[in-house]
């Protein structure tokens, strides 16, 4: 976001506010436990992240060149703040980021180890909360900020390149361990500082840099072979990514993950007299305006909805995810007392649209809550303050964890029948015996027995054992033969062994379906029914997903 934040408001208080609570150096957090990578596909991912919030004007923040999280008149994050995020309903955080001073001025490149751990820590919050997060090079790339040095138009490319691919390596490399929770981003709104036409040479470098991050981080270990990453075109604007102006999606041929990882990064703040300009005259949008002269000459809904399915027809269409990762009006009700009504549906239809187009809508929140601001938090106490516009947002995009990709947990005091999609036929223990190694296969029924119905009990770290409910229901449980990762490895039941054989993680699709990652293969499995067989005793085995019917299950609670 260009600074249309509270920079100019807060730059007064800003010196007092740095020397009192500035960074003063962080401690590196725990390591960060290595994480089974869940391998979402397009689908999965963009229902994964529902609706998103950004944590803006923090760590993005500096100071003379220096990144500094409460330089810019925001308190220390806390964990209270992500909490009240989490709990109002948004399931996924955009963390904007600068490096700036941070980085040492020596051909290495160093980025500061404190400010680093920092980063971590504001990551490692959002996730302990189960929320999706973006971090991503932000203000690095501002010619509007002290120490800018990521420009498209800058005169030494061969040298900003040196430098960003060092940053993204050190920064790739911290966080490889982490699972499919953590998307990275290449940079935020990049462009040479004017807003005309995009210059085609500077465009280019832009797809250069957005190629040296794909490339780096895809080799830098980890499970960030596989990772969504995220970029923009020029200064995120959607006519400039998707139109004949130079953008180029970069190749990812170091990607290990079943299917195309790239999504597509770009803002909304269309009209901008009502989304951002610090001004009385556009106060009003949509269908709850009551005074015209208040409204925009254009930007209205038609061109919302123009603007999206302009992303799926380029993007979405081809498999790319498009986010949404900056939309939003600031706060003009000390003027109008229409204007809350207008901000609240121009929020439901952005997020309605995105939804519509396969988007993913991040609303930008600065920490302002008063005039002119965008923000819907008391950052110091996490209290909702436009509890409207979060509700009109989290209508569109309920915020139950039992939603598409998410990996949350069901009802566990249920037990369920598992019905495969492809055949219509539910998962059974073969001849209805309790005993170790019997066969699990598919078959017909037309009532619930001890053979055909199973129980999920969480392992307490993400994953269920699926016991039978055969016997006394607490005895024998859904194997993977041999705790093998191999495609068509069998699966039987056996009693608990306490090892990942008998682990699983499981991820709602789009239709409302489950699929059922297997521990044994990395997550990288999942049960099905061989060869899609649509017959009874078709054989259950594990294979890695491609998203075909036979490897999802439908759970029809008994």
């Amino acid at each position: 976001m260009r600074l249309k934040k509270i920079f100019a408001v807060v730059m007064a208080a800003a010196v007092t506010l740095s020397t009192l609570n500035g960074f003063h150096g962080f401690s590196a957090p725990k390591t960060a436990k290595a994480a089974s990578f869940v391998d979402l596909n397009q689908s999965q991912i963009t229902s994964a992240m529902g609706a998103g919030w950004n944590l803006g004007n923090q760590l993005e923040a500096s100071l003379n060149g220096t990144p500094n999280e409460t330089s810019w008149g925001n308190p220390t994050i806390n964990a209270n703040l992500i909490k009240a995020v989490k709990n109002a309903g948004f399931r996924s955080i955009r963390i904007p980021v600068s490096y700036l001073g941070k980085i040492s001025n020596n051909s290495s490149y160093t980025i500061d180890s404190s400010w680093l751990n920092r980063v971590q820590q504001v990551v490692d919050m959002c996730i302990a909360n189960d929320l999706y997060v973006i971090i991503n090079m932000h203000g690095d790339g501002y010619h509007s900020v002290d120490g800018g040095w990521l420009f498209c138009d800058g005169s030494n490319q061969t040298a900003i390149r040196a430098k960003y691919k060092a940053c993204w390596k050190q920064i790739a490399t911290r966080f490889r361990s982490y699972d499919q929770h953590l998307i990275f981003e290449s940079m935020n709104e990049e462009f040479d500082g004017t807003y005309g036409t995009p210059n085609r040479t500077y465009y280019e470098n832009i797809n250069q840099l957005n190629q040296i991050f794909v490339d780096t981080v895809r080799t830098s270990g980890g499970n960030n072979a596989k990772r969504w990453l995220m970029l923009p075109g020029w200064n995120t604007n959607i006519n400039y990514t998707v139109g004949d102006y130079g953008f180029r999606v970069p190749t990812d041929n170091n990607c290990t993950a079943g299917g195309k990882r790239i999504m597509i990064s770009v803002h909304y703040y269309d009209p901008w007299g009502f989304c951002g300009e610090e001004s009385t005259a556009a106060t009003q949008w949509g269908s709850k305006a009551n005074n015209s002269s208040k409204v925009d000459s254009w930007g209205d809904e038609s061109y919302l909805k123009s603007q999206f399915n302009s992303l799926y027809n380029k993007f979405c269409s081809q498999g790319y995810p498009v986010v949404i990762g900056e939309y939003g009006a600031i706060d003009k009700s000390a003027f109008d007392s229409n204007n809350t009504a207008c901000r609240v549906e121009f929020a439901s239809k952005v997020c309605t649209y995105a939804k519509k187009y396969g988007c993913i809508p991040i609303w930008w929140d600065n920490g302002a809550t008063g005039t002119y601001g965008f923000g819907l938090f008391n950052r110091s106490t996490g209290a909702v303050t436009q509890p409207k516009i979060i509700n009109a947002i989290t209508a569109v995009y309920p915020s139950s964890g039992n939603t598409s990709g998410s990996t949350s947990s069901i009802d566990t005091g249920k037990t369920y029948m598992l019905k495969n999609v492809n055949s219509g036929l539910y998962m059974d223990v073969c001849g209805a015996k309790a005993v170790n190694g019997t066969n699990v296969i598919q078959y017909s029924a037309s009532k619930a027995k001890a053979n055909n119905t199973w129980k999920f009990v969480p392992d307490g770290k993400g994953y269920y054992y699926i016991y039978s409910c055969l016997g006394d229901g607490r005895t024998f449980l859904l194997d993977v033969s041999c705790n093998s990762s191999a495609n068509g490895t069998n699966i039987g039941i056996y009693k608990n062994t306490n090892c990942s054989a008998q682990l699983y993680k499981l991820v709602k699709n789009s239709d409302g379906s489950y699929s059922i990652y297997t521990k044994s293969s990395g997550c990288k499995s999942v049960v099905e029914i061989a060869n899609a067989n649509r017959s009874n005793n078709g054989n259950v085995q594990q294979w890695v997903y491609n998203g075909h019917n036979c490897q999802k299950w439908n759970l029809i609670a008994q």
